[in-house]
């Protein structure tokens, strides 16, 4: 098993990508924290531990909103205490709205950043306390193949994408001499429920327009994140995979 006897906290698992790297690192023998933003996404949760815990049966669902300091620190510090140490974080949560720019009112700007960007901030800095005294981490951020090619309507999305690509890189250049590695997945259009209410017609350009010919499902982009989170990615510093169809080439 790739991730025997590792902590692994996964922000936004309780459904969509997340969802699917928490049942991929349960299988490789990870324990799985669930990481979700409301009691609205309780059931959801629980959905995703049902799927792993035949697996990974000490994983566990922990609410907290990454956007919000206090409940950051208290996640990661509840981890600490429960398991010891977090040895794998998969920063995933995320929202997505759409509005042309001259429309795009600063709340829904701010709300998108504070989520996709201060809570990669916010749990990478908390997480990295305790992997800087383990001298272990793996940190996984999710990107997407629009930081690259930029999307009308979703420039507080892209904004923030690019952003975490910069922040990645910059902390891989701080943490780089220890054995805590830092990378990027940037997945491209792939089935979940951001796609949910995306009319018909322009799926079907989105789909037309990549080489590949299909959107991806989740399945297809979960293992990316193993290899970055096991011993095969550990000459990977700073990097951004983005498993895309040839949407984009980076």
């Amino acid at each position: 098993m790739k991730l025997k006897n590792k902590i692994a906290l996964i922000t936004g698992s309780s459904s969509g990508i997340g969802q699917g790297v928490a049942k991929l690192f349960a299988e490789e023998g990870a324990t799985v924290v669930v990481n979700y933003p409301s009691e609205e996404e309780t059931e959801n949760a629980n959905s995703t531990l049902e799927l792993i815990t035949s697996n990974s049966p000490d994983s566990i669902t922990h609410m907290a909103d990454v956007s919000l300091e206090n409940e950051v620190i208290e996640m990661v510090n509840n981890i600490k205490d429960r398991f010891g140490t977090i040895d794998i974080l998969v920063n995933n949560a995320g929202i997505a709205t759409s509005a042309p720019i001259h429309e795009m009112t600063s709340q829904m700007w701010n709300e998108l950043l504070s989520i996709h960007l201060n809570g990669t901030f916010m749990c990478t800095r908390e997480c990295l306390k305790i992997m800087y005294k383990n001298n272990y981490g793996r940190i996984i951020n999710t990107a997407s193949q629009l930081a690259y090619k930029g999307s009308a309507g979703f420039a507080h999305y892209t904004a923030a994408k690019g952003a975490i690509i910069s922040f990645t890189r910059s902390l891989s250049l701080e943490i780089g001499s220890k054995n805590i590695r830092a990378n990027c997945v940037a997945p491209g259009a792939t089935e979940t429920r951001m796609l949910a209410d995306v009319p018909k017609d322009i799926l079907d350009s989105i789909r037309e327009s990549i080489p590949k010919g299909s959107i991806a499902n989740v399945d297809e982009i979960a293992p990316a994140y193993l290899f970055l989170a096991s011993d095969a990615g550990n000459h990977f510093v700073g990097q951004c995979i983005s498993p895309n169809g040839g949407d984009v080439f980076l």
